[in-house]
């Protein structure tokens, strides 16, 4: 009996051997069919890089170049934006501007009544002004230059009761002991001021021009390269305002023009400065709806220039992420046919070791029972 067990035992030997490497060959196929079934999940070769082979180094250096251009792509999605909201308050102020600089055309002469009109309105306008300049997109006001989190007009709703206005329309008022030319350098002189009580500004805005223009916010288009693209409150942007009766700032030369015009009277108009002030708030106004526009047109030419940049920025993201895709993606119609076939191996795998199993132990078996 011993002789036969052993017999039956060394005979089972070969076939012990023979399950050890089937068991080993579908351990493996396992492990692949494993792996294509996190790749299908996924959609990437492997989630690690040191799966990822020869196209470690590439998916390495070519993520954070994306990313970089990602984000030069969101920041001038960011800009544009609010560039169009200056934009648009820039349209209604130089329409505001327009109106009363052809109702100043027409106000020396008319009767008293229309000078009080045209004061009262001026007066409203005068605050819708300073409201657009306080316009924001994305919590963000955009004439806010680099103090961007705070208003560049801190409180527009109450501009009438401010120095500026206040101080303006003491300088009216004197129109006839001071004359028409101390009024109009009076009320200049005034809307040039930075001083804190007379400037209508935040202390931000209320700085030289030169240091605000020198500040202007940039966009980043590439590496080492921005674009500056924002306008401040109280300084022009791009073109420079000219004539002879301007603060340098046609934001300040529209809010001097509608504080000089809300403070006249009907009483006035016999005064003999009262023409010459009037011609003054005309020429005035007239330049800075020149400068105006024309800063809009250049911030118009900058919006055309970030938008080529962005293309070109798009493009340059779409090429490296067809790279990076070939490095570290799987081909899916690959993949999925290769999960086919592999699960079928492992099937017949699995049948195959069943069999031999089974084969082996009727071979063990079989010396006892005869």
């Amino acid at each position: 009996m011993s002789g036969a067990v052993g017999g039956a035992l060394a005979a089972g030997t070969v076939y012990d051997g023979v399950d050890a490497a089937l068991l080993r060959d579908s351990g493996a196929v396992r492990r692949q069919l494993d792996t294509l079934v996190q790749q299908a999940a996924s959609g990437y070769r492997a989630t690690t890089y040191a799966g990822l082979g020869s196209g470690a180094a590439t998916a390495l250096a070519l993520g954070p170049q994306i990313a970089t251009a990602q984000g030069w792509q969101n920041d001038i999605n960011a800009a544009t934006a609010q560039m169009q909201v200056a934009q648009t308050a820039l349209g209604q102020i130089s329409s505001i501007a327009s109106t009363f600089y052809a109702a100043t055309n027409n106000l020396n002469g008319l009767d008293p009544s229309q000078v009080d009109s045209t004061a009262s309105e001026a007066r409203t306008a005068l605050q819708q002004v300073a409201g657009l300049l306080d316009n924001t997109d994305g919590g963000l006001y955009v004439f806010g230059g680099q103090d961007s989190t705070n208003p560049p007009v801190p409180d527009p709703g109450s501009i009438l009761s401010s120095g500026f206005v206040t101080q303006i329309g003491s300088a009216v008022a004197g129109l006839a002991t001071t004359g028409g030319t101390g009024v109009i350098a009076q009320t200049l002189a005034i809307a040039s001021s930075n001083a804190t009580g007379t400037s209508p500004f935040s202390a931000a805005m209320s700085q030289p021009a030169a240091t605000l223009q020198a500040q202007l916010p940039a966009v980043a288009t590439g590496a080492g390269e921005q674009v500056p693209f924002a306008i401040p409150a109280s300084a022009n942007g791009f073109i420079a305002s000219t004539g002879t009766s301007t603060t340098g700032s046609y934001t300040r030369d529209i809010l001097r023009a509608l504080a000089t015009l809300g403070s006249l009277s009907s009483g006035q108009v016999n005064d003999a400065g009262f023409a010459a002030v009037v011609q003054d708030v005309h020429a005035s106004l007239g330049g800075a709806i020149t400068a105006l526009n024309q800063d809009a047109g250049a911030l118009g030419n900058t919006q055309s220039t970030l938008a080529a940049e962005q293309t070109t920025l798009a493009g340059t993201v779409t090429a490296l992420q067809t790279q990076l895709s070939g490095a570290q993606d799987t081909n899916m119609t690959t993949t999925l046919s290769q999960l086919t076939q592999t699960q079928t191996r492992l099937q017949a795998s699995y049948q195959l070791l069943s069999g031999e199993q089974y084969y082996s132990l009727a071979r063990f078996l079989a010396p006892m029972m005869g």
